[in-house]
């Protein structure tokens, strides 16, 4: 298993990537998917009470799920956009970087994050979660993995390859949501603060129209920083792949979610 120091793809010390996502912070919170009420219900069960800080909370959106389910938020995000836009909605959040974040005395039940460990150090973010959680908080990393259906996958990937080849997208590979919880379970591990984690899966589907598709995928990652021209070349050809199949489609989710408690 790859540890922080062989791993090939940090997307952690992408700063520019990372701290992209408010250009439209609106947008993000309104079409990015939310999460399973089964894994919020979940990890809220397993923290050892209702002090919950959220990682990379972005526009708060799972905040306020963990909110509407009992716990008291604090949310951490680098981009000041998203964290005003959070604030309106109703999540006290806090601008810094989660390593340079000052926890001035503070501890928590429960650190999480959704969608968004993957822009922290994986071994200084868990060292940082363990100096702030009570013993026995639980650290809870989860992901919204999805997947289309396969001729939409084959169609949307051929987009970028004749767009963009030079993108990820171009030629993704073959897993990586699993790739990204395997670096955050060996940060969790080489800090030795922490039980053995657990990786726990919640399956669900969305139904989008051709709209509502492309209005999302302006808010993921590259897609955001492309000029104008270019972002409007790969959603017209996603837009066409998605009226070929009839102007909508289900996506497959699986929300993966990588827990520990802190050691005693």
């Amino acid at each position: 298993m790859p540890t922080s120091s062989t791993q090939g793809n940090q997307p952690h010390r992408l700063r520019q990537v990372a701290e992209s996502f408010g250009t439209n912070a609106e947008r993000y919170d309104r079409t990015r998917p939310r999460y399973p009420d089964a894994l919020v219900e979940r990890i809220v069960a397993a923290g050892p009470g209702p002090r919950l800080l959220d990682v990379g909370s972005g526009t708060g959106i799972a905040a306020r799920q963990f909110q509407a389910a009992g716990c008291q938020v604090l949310g951490v995000e680098p981009d000041p956009r998203m964290a005003d836009l959070a604030r309106q909605t109703g999540v006290k959040t806090e601008v810094s970087t989660f390593e340079d974040w000052d926890p001035a005395g503070r501890t928590f039940d429960t650190v999480a994050a959704a969608q968004a460990w993957h822009w922290v150090d994986p071994v200084a973010g868990a060292a940082k979660a363990a100096r702030v959680l009570r013993p026995g908080g639980r650290l809870a990393l989860f992901w919204n993995a999805f997947q289309p259906p396969p001729d939409l996958q084959e169609a949307f990937t051929a987009v970028y390859r004749r767009a963009l080849p030079e993108m990820p997208a171009a030629k993704p590979p073959e897993d990586p949501y699993g790739a990204m919880c395997d670096t955050a379970t060996d940060g969790m591990r080489q800090t030795g603060a922490f039980g053995e984690p657990e990786r726990w899966h919640f399956a669900w589907e969305h139904t989008y129209t051709r709209d509502e598709w492309l209005d999302q995928s302006s808010t993921h990652g590259g897609n955001n920083r492309l000029p104008a021209a270019k972002l409007d070349e790969v959603l017209s050809g996603m837009g066409a792949a998605i009226d070929a199949v009839g102007g909508a489609f289900t996506m497959h989710y699986t929300a993966m979610l990588v827990t520990a408690a802190r050691a005693a």
